[in-house]
């Protein structure tokens, strides 16, 4: 649960309160488990808001994005459109790392036609999958077909993915610029946030995601 904020923590150097959705073992990974979690992200946002400066929803589907924003009156920013949002920051054709050829609603809304391709890991159903041999395996396979297909960045469009710790390896192999949305939406809640340093802190991860 905590890999997440301490992803963020080392990245901005701010400070982390992780809280997990209950209820929700394989994560949100289709319309139906979107659907179960969005009500309890709202209710853990309303807990949370009192004590926080910012909030991110730490997953690429962004559940209950545009209701916690209404609910609560600090920052809220979620993985999905963060990631895709940096993503178009940094090329035109982008091929997008998820759990399914359908990508998150959220990422397709924000890439419209700059979305290039998606390719998901064979034989991977939900975030749990990513951390066995064969996940691993099969996600370096997928972004493989990715840069095959034309694509100038990869987005990982399942903050799952953060969990593995694979964005380097995959900028390594391929060459491209590959954006973790978890630290993108990171790096546009610390802007945000508006402190200095997490201004400067912000900046230079976009440039890492360069490469």
């Amino acid at each position: 649960m905590n890999i997440h904020g301490r992803a963020v923590r080392d990245a901005f150097g701010v400070e982390v309160v992780s809280r997990a959705v209950h209820d929700q073992p394989e994560g949100v990974h289709d319309q139906l488990t979107h659907d179960f979690a969005s009500p309890k992200v709202m209710a853990l946002a309303a807990d949370l808001a009192p004590h926080v400066d910012g909030i991110m929803i730490s997953c690429s589907s962004d559940p209950g994005l545009e209701d916690v924003r209404s609910l609560v009156d600090i920052p809220v920013v979620g993985a999905g459109s963060a990631g895709a949002a940096a993503a178009l920051a940094l090329g035109s054709r982008i091929g997008v790392l998820a759990l399914s050829t359908e990508p998150p609603l959220a990422v397709a809304r924000v890439l419209g036609e700059q979305l290039h391709s998606v390719q998901a890991p064979d034989g991977v159903t939900h975030t749990q999958d990513l951390l066995t041999p064969s996940g691993v395996y099969e996600t370096y396979l997928a972004a493989e077909r990715l840069v095959d297909e034309g694509a100038d960045v990869i987005l990982q469009a399942c903050t799952g993915l953060t969990s593995m710790g694979v964005s380097r390896e995959l900028r390594r192999r391929y060459g491209l610029p590959v954006v973790d949305a978890v630290l993108a939406a990171g790096s546009a809640l610390t802007l945000q946030l508006g402190s200095p340093d997490a201004r400067r802190h912000a900046g230079g991860v976009l440039a890492k995601l360069a490469g």
